[in-house]
């Protein structure tokens, strides 16, 4: 049906599909504690809202300050996957066992390691982590999987949200390479940023709401983080599988095909 594209090729963009059309935080998170994830949201702090954006900017932009630009640029490269959750559940522990008011500290740290395994996953589906749109589809990735319960379609999920940040990722990615990280182009990634912000706060609150539950701890905490950095690696492979394949046959055609394949129940 369609031209040059291989089984394999279907079979990777299954894959992918798979992985980025999955249950989000809440659902993993739940499956662990055995506690619907409403529970904890009650325990949250009045200001919580509030100051979540603010949180969330503050990691992402930290993040993005440090992760991916002290990382070798090697296409192809296998990813450490491992070493990254083992970080993401140190600094999970830690905030497990300070409780809810250490979130401020412990979401720059484990945000951080995580941008980091989420280049080294690109790197490794022969993306450029030095090229600056690599690093924005980077970030991009802490705005996959945190649909809400009102989406419904293929159209709703991995597609929908590229769509909405496009415009976003295009002006700061023009803006920032013709400018060289030049000043003037802060205020257009910090918009990216922003945008991204609004869903990535989306699971960190049901994060934060699953370790504000009473018991959880520090061993809790080291958990809830591992699932949660599991969780965006597999954001990350099933996005640069799509991006991979949308380098070699065209975006429009790999868009296509996507959404004519079966979504897991």
């Amino acid at each position: 049906m369609h031209n040059n594209f291989s089984d394999q090729d279907r079979k990777e963009l299954q894959v992918a599909k798979n992985l980025l059309e999955n249950p989000g935080v809440a659902a993993k998170v739940t499956n662990f504690i055995g506690t619907p994830i409403e529970k904890g949201l009650a325990l949250l702090p009045d200001s919580w809202n509030k100051n979540i954006g603010e949180v969330t900017r503050a990691a992402l932009l930290k993040a993005s300050q440090a992760a991916i630009f002290t990382m070798k640029d090697i296409p192809g490269e296998e990813s450490s996957n491992m070493w990254h959750k083992l970080g993401v559940a140190v600094s999970g522990g830690v905030g497990g066992f300070f409780g809810i008011a250490a979130i401020s500290i412990e979401l720059p740290i484990s945000t951080s390691i995580m941008l980091r395994s989420i280049a080294d996953v690109a790197r490794s589906e022969g993306e450029s982590i030095s090229a600056m749109e690599t690093k924005l589809a980077c970030l991009e990735v802490f705005a996959l999987g945190g649909n809400s319960r009102s989406d419904d379609g293929t159209d709703s999920g991995y597609y929908a949200v590229r769509a909405t940040l496009a415009k976003s990722i295009a002006a700061a990615s023009e803006f920032i390479a013709s400018n060289k990280l030049a000043d003037e182009g802060a205020p257009l990634l910090l918009k990216f940023i922003a945008t991204v912000a609004q869903r990535f706060g989306i699971q960190v609150t049901e994060k934060a709401a699953a370790q504000a539950i009473p018991a959880i701890g520090a061993a809790g905490g080291a958990i809830i983080n591992t699932i949660f950095i599991d969780h965006f690696q597999d954001m990350a492979r099933g996005h640069f599988i799509v991006r991979r394949l949308e380098r070699k046959h065209g975006k429009e055609l790999i868009e296509r095909i996507y959404l004519e394949l079966p979504k897991l129940e």
